[in-house]
């Protein structure tokens, strides 16, 4: 059978790919980033076209300090926080600095298919601990830390790619305690925090930045505003701010994106970025809720639990390899993303992933019905 080329940006004509994770292109704002970028250039400063500053330009942190302050309902310090390309870009960093090949890293089991590239290409070794309905299970897990001496604990707390789950305020303060007496870095991917639609998540992991040396809480505005700003940032530990601001890479080529945090500047300081974000809740919430629709109506089989935000739909269908599913469903048009593809160890198989970020409700529907169909030919 030829595969079609379908991957994270390339879909052929016609075909509805519903397992891309990326925001719909109708929803990048570009108008509110075109003002953005007018009030900059408008200043006539040109010290963010100049090598920028290693931990970031500090009126941008400061602004984004007081954005997320207002997000998070608690004190942001704007010297806590340290400006990146995005999450991949912060965890390829944070990998080299903090640890070398044949290390121990513990994800979750599933996680982030792309993260483990990441990890894969610093030759660590991946360890999965297994998650349930309430995210990463902390039984055993103190048992594990001691048998495998890993240097960092990758999660997804909120909202997780792809469960949906959401870790709750006990575990994040046990898991916290543990890995302080540990002596663990904690990477907490919070991406898809500030996207919930049905349920007000817990405080996220940069509430403890600030005090906790071991943990590290990683954000983006990929997911809030558009993926191909590469901009993002992490709040951590002061102590952690100066290492990653000190390394090699940022004393040759200087802060990351002191161009691109001029031109988002403005949106965050003038209240666009919560807007953007508030527009987001309503449409992604439409989208959710159109998929459950179809579910129900063309997918009766199989199983799932309601997301409560965040992008995805993690779905079961018992006795079937969900890697030919999806091969089969691309004679349908329609496109998934495959359980083992999660999985650091190949399993999760009767498991896949549909996203609801890229596509209208009409879409959506008519992508879970050819899918419906598919598995009816099967």
């Amino acid at each position: 059978m030829t595969q079609l080329k379908i991957d994270q940006i390339n879909t052929p004509p016609g075909f509805i790919d519903l397992g891309r994770g990326d925001p719909d292109h109708a929803l990048l704002p570009l108008e509110a980033l075109q003002l953005s970028a007018e009030s900059y250039f408008a200043t006539g400063d040109r010290h963010p076209l100049q090598y920028g500053t290693e931990q970031g330009d500090g009126y941008f942190r400061r602004d984004l300090s007081g954005f997320l302050a207002g997000a998070y309902g608690l004190p942001v310090d704007p010297d806590l926080l340290f400006i990146t390309a995005g999450i991949s870009s912060a965890l390829d960093l944070i990998c080299t600095l903090y640890t070398r090949p044949g290390d121990v890293i513990f994800v979750e089991e599933p996680t982030y298919f792309l993260a483990l590239r990441i990890f894969q290409d610093h030759g660590l070794k991946i360890v999965s601990i297994p998650i349930d309905q309430d995210g990463l299970c902390l039984e055993g897990l103190e048992g594990n830390i001691i048998k495998y001496q890993p240097k960092l604990i990758y999660i997804i707390p909120t909202f997780q790619n792809p469960t949906g789950r959401t870790l709750p305020h006990e575990r994040r303060e046990k898991l916290v305690e543990l890995t302080r007496q540990r002596d663990v870095l904690i990477l907490a991917d919070e991406v898809y925090q500030l996207l919930d639609y049905t349920q007000t998540p817990p405080l996220p992991f940069a509430a403890y930045a600030g005090q906790e040396k071991h943990v590290i809480s990683l954000n983006s505005f990929s997911k809030i505003l558009a993926p191909g700003l590469r901009l993002g940032w992490l709040q951590a530990h002061a102590t952690v701010i100066k290492r990653l601001a000190g390394c090699g890479l940022l004393d040759s080529g200087g802060g990351l994106n002191p161009f691109t945090s001029a031109v988002v500047r403005n949106l965050v300081a003038s209240g666009g970025l919560d807007a953007n974000i508030q527009k987001l809740r309503t449409e992604y919430a439409s989208r959710l809720q159109a998929m459950g629709a179809a579910l129900n109506t063309y997918l009766p089989a199989t199983e799932w639990v309601i997301p409560q935000g965040g992008f995805f739909w993690w779905i079961r269908l018992p006795g079937m390899d969900t890697a030919e599913l999806r091969c089969a469903a691309e004679n349908h048009q329609v496109g998934l993303r495959q359980g083992s593809l999660f999985s650091s160890q190949q399993g999760l198989r009767d498991y896949f992933r549909l996203s609801f970020s890229f596509y209208d409700p009409t879409q959506i529907e008519e992508g879970v019905r050819r899918l419906g169909d598919c598995l009816k030919d099967l």
